[in-house]
């Protein structure tokens, strides 16, 4: 059982506390990547009318390339510590230990929060798919205050209770929801990936390069950040480590099988629809020419592909709950914020942290509204735990040579990860700061982005300074 909250007693052995229930398998693990080609579907089409399909294909490419080979290195990383539910913010807290402290902390919410806020996202995105397609006239508006509820946010909040609940009875039992959506994202992807070549409308004449000298360059680093969430998500098989039955074997699979099968996606998606669909007819409607290419491939409904994408959208969602969940309990766990986050219930499941996460994007979907300043601020955390990650396994190559690791990488892993951190740093520090480029934020969002940061540590000094002091044997609350 769970201490109480304020308890002054040290935590009881680990074999008396609940334990993440190890349910589930390698292929369930490979299902919650699917969240990726999912969210590709999402922002493909503003890439393509900002790059030009030939640039927004080489960059797709490049960005997922990086993204298989960063996720081959946490392979080896999380053989190294199956114990821990913190996925590539534990990597990051691992490396830098030793020479800074903080940067668990700030890994930790820079990771949890684009996780978790995904749900508020992406679950306005799914009202406002179900109010134009099936209840137009559902154009109502309620204020409470600062908060406003409108049939979309309603929509929104219906869903995310339902998840939520669905999360609270388990990660084997939220499967079926993450099978379930994933098997229908699975239909307009396949139509998608293969239908257009053998269509006879195919054409790569059409089709245009944007990106050219210095000022390309720097577009092209600026939009490989603005993907990086997309393409480098895949590392979410790591978070369920302590779940999964062979926790080495499982998550290595996992990691591999996502990564190559993205890789694919990646790659072929934009190939397809830019030479079947055309470069302006994406760019004049970047969402729904989903639905018309649908229509025209397989002569399909408007309201069954709109279902798709809802499902689509649910998986990010699904797969977004569970693993900002678990980071957040590790954090607790393992002393990087406030302790009352890291207990399990009784079943085994992280209750707290589901409820912060609950709280959270109640307040983000009915205040903030639009999911912009979110996005933006959940892209610079996530980037900069990838950062911290990979030069992470490069340290404990250096400082832990002798440590047991099941899955150990060549050699040549290690300049290659000192390569990723300075490509990653740049892309970090040029993205951040290319609003102009994009119209993807602006320094508003940047300071959004750099509070959560603050905040992480602020909590981590009051865990460190107040908590864990007044739990030592000893001390004046001891």
């Amino acid at each position: 059982m769970s201490l109480p909250e304020g308890t002054t007693t040290p935590p009881l052995p680990s074999e008396q506390q609940p334990a993440l229930a190890k349910k589930i398998r390698w292929y369930d693990g490979f299902a919650m990547s699917l969240t990726m080609p999912a969210a590709l579907i999402a922002s493909l089409g503003a890439s393509i009318g900002g790059l030009g399909a030939w640039g927004a294909i080489a960059l797709w490419a490049a960005s997922m390339v990086l993204a298989t080979a960063t996720n081959w290195i946490y392979t080896e990383l999380a053989a190294m510590f199956p114990g821990t539910s913190g996925g590539i913010a534990a990597y990051a807290a691992e490396g830098w230990r030793s020479r800074a402290p903080v940067i668990g902390p700030i890994a930790g919410f820079g990771y949890w929060f684009p996780w978790t806020t995904a749900l508020a996202v992406y679950a306005g995105i799914i009202g406002s798919f179900v109010q134009a397609q099936w209840f137009p006239g559902q154009d109502w508006a309620l204020r409470l205050g600062p908060a406003e509820l409108t049939f979309p946010i309603a929509v929104g909040l219906a869903v995310v209770l339902l998840l939520f609940a669905a999360a609270m009875a388990g990660l084997h039992v939220a499967m079926w929801l993450v099978y379930l959506t994933g098997g229908a994202l699975l239909v307009p992807l396949a139509v998608f990936l293969v239908a257009p070549f053998f269509s006879g409308d195919w054409s790569a004449s059409g089709l245009h390069w944007n990106l050219h000298g210095a000022a390309g360059l720097r577009e092209a680093l600026v939009w490989l950040y603005v993907m990086a969430w997309t393409s480098f998500g895949v590392e979410v098989c790591a978070t369920f480590a302590p779940e999964y039955k062979d926790t080495v074997r499982d998550t290595s699979r996992a990691l591999r099988a996502g990564v190559l099968f993205c890789l694919g996606v990646f790659v072929l998606l934009p190939l397809a629809l830019s030479g079947y669909v055309g470069e302006k007819a994406i760019a004049a409607d970047p969402t729904a020419f989903y639905v018309r290419a649908f229509q025209d491939l397989v002569g399909g409904a408007a309201d069954l592909m709109v279902v798709f994408l809802i499902a689509s959208l649910l998986l990010i969602m699904i797969t977004g709950l569970a693993d900002g969940s678990r980071v957040l309990y590790d954090m607790g766990r393992q002393g990087l914020t406030v302790r009352q986050v890291g207990v399990l219930n009784r079943r085994g499941v992280p209750a707290r942290a589901l409820t912060v996460a609950l709280v959270l994007n109640i307040l983000v979907l009915t205040v903030l509204k639009t999911p912009l300043a979110i996005i933006v601020t959940g892209n610079l955390g996530y980037v900069l735990t990838h950062v911290l990650a990979v030069s992470g396994f490069a340290l404990l190559r250096r400082d832990r040579p002798d440590a047991v690791r099941p899955i150990r990488l060549p050699g040549f892993f290690v300049p290659l990860a000192w390569v990723l951190t300075a490509l990653l740093a740049v892309m970090l520090v040029v993205g951040a700061t290319g609003f102009a480029i994009t119209g993807y934020g602006g320094y508003r969002e940047l300071g959004i982005a750099l509070a959560v940061l603050a905040v992480s540590v602020l909590l981590w000094l009051y865990r460190t300074k107040v908590q864990d002091r007044r739990a030592s044997p000893g001390s004046d609350g001891g």
